[in-house]
């Protein structure tokens, strides 16, 4: 979707439409910008910037405050009209999908028209655009997405991804970031060509295992599937910055939008669980999770909040090594009718950390 939180606030509100929108939080406070719409991106204004900072950039942008119920109703309508094309569809977020159409319910065999016709029935239902791309694999798909936003549609034919990744800066393959955007163009590599000529030793060592993985993307090489809806083990939302950070006050506020978020989602599914796990990918890319088990059932968004906020406080390096993503979940999910609540005074009483 384009610009999702910011294109449904425009909608729902047409004095919006054309003017530089921010959806977060209070600019005269500690707050973070979640998207913002496409006029207000000239100036420099990105997701997880701190807001007071994008009043800097755009003192005459339209602020406002998320609305996550709007946000998620649009979401369930966008993923109802992808599963009225094919069952294999795989959510990414509430605005992102990957549809595997070589099964196509209405028996469509040009995934173009497939593409054009999913476009039609999102902006017919919801009044919002969306941008697609039709490739041979995920990773290409998912460039192609991204290529001519917003109101796009990109396709990369078969035995011509080689031609279409060539030239394109390393910055447009996903999970490259700015810090290894940097280490690749110190080493010599600017674009996809470039990349998909280097050593894939070199790149290793340099790297680890991600670096010959990144290769094979620059080559549009992916031999990942679809992998459609399954009983849900967890429930989670996570997000990558445009910088890497050490603010940790920006870092809480994410989780705190995060926690409001699951909290919601698994009331809507009335599903509950009593581990909270925490989600840190540093600017290096080292990855880890730390989870805290608690006692009680949480009763609302705050208790996962607090713990979500003293895993980031003792569990993870967190203002001290920069950090390019951040995530929040709830495992070990079970129907709320199932679940016996343990009463006890203190919400982390017992707790097991990990």
């Amino acid at each position: 979707m384009d610009a999702f939180f910011a294109a449904i606030e425009q909608r729902d509100w047409p004095e919006l439409k054309g003017k530089p929108v921010i959806v977060g939080g209070d600019p005269k406070g500690r707050g973070v910008v979640s998207t913002c719409s496409y006029e207000a991106r000239p100036y420099g204004v990105k997701s997880a910037m701190a807001s007071a900072q994008a009043f800097k950039l755009c003192p005459h942008a339209v602020f406002v405050p998320p609305r996550m119920q709007a946000y998620q109703l649009a979401s369930r309508q966008i993923h109802a009209i992808l599963h009225q094309h094919t069952e294999m569809v795989e959510s990414a977020s509430l605005d992102e999908a990957y549809l595997d159409v070589t099964r196509h319910r209405f028996g469509i065999e040009d995934p173009v028209m497939i593409a054009r016709l999913i476009k039609q029935n999102i902006f017919a239902a919801t009044r919002l655009t969306a941008s697609a791309g039709v490739a041979s694999s995920l990773f290409l798909a998912k460039i192609g997405s991204d290529f001519k936003k917003p109101d796009g549609l990109t396709v990369i034919l078969p035995g011509c991804e080689s031609e279409f990744l060539e030239n394109l800066p390393v910055r447009k393959i996903p999970g490259v970031g700015p810090v290894s955007e940097t280490a690749l163009q110190q080493m010599g590599f600017f674009t996809c060509g470039d990349l998909a000529a280097a050593d894939p030793g070199k790149l290793e060592k340099a790297f680890g295992a991600w670096g010959p993985a990144l290769r094979l993307r620059a080559r549009g090489i992916d031999d990942r599937e679809v992998e459609p809806w399954t009983e849900p083990k967890q429930s989670s939302a996570e997000e990558t910055f445009d910088k890497d950070t050490l603010n940790v006050p920006l870092l809480k506020a994410k989780l705190k939008e995060f926690s409001e978020l699951v909290f919601q989602d698994l009331g809507k599914q009335e599903l509950m669980g009593f581990t909270v796990v925490l989600k840190v990918k540093y600017h290096n890319f080292e990855q880890i999770t730390r989870s805290v088990t608690l006692q009680k059932e949480p009763s609302s968004w705050k208790d996962l909040y607090d713990a979500g906020c003293r895993l980031l406080d003792t569990k993870t390096k967190a203002g001290k090594k920069p950090v390019r993503l951040v995530g929040l979940g709830v495992s070990g999910l079970k129907p709320l009718s199932e679940i016996r609540r343990t009463y006890t005074p203190d919400l982390f009483a017992g707790q097991s950390f990990s």
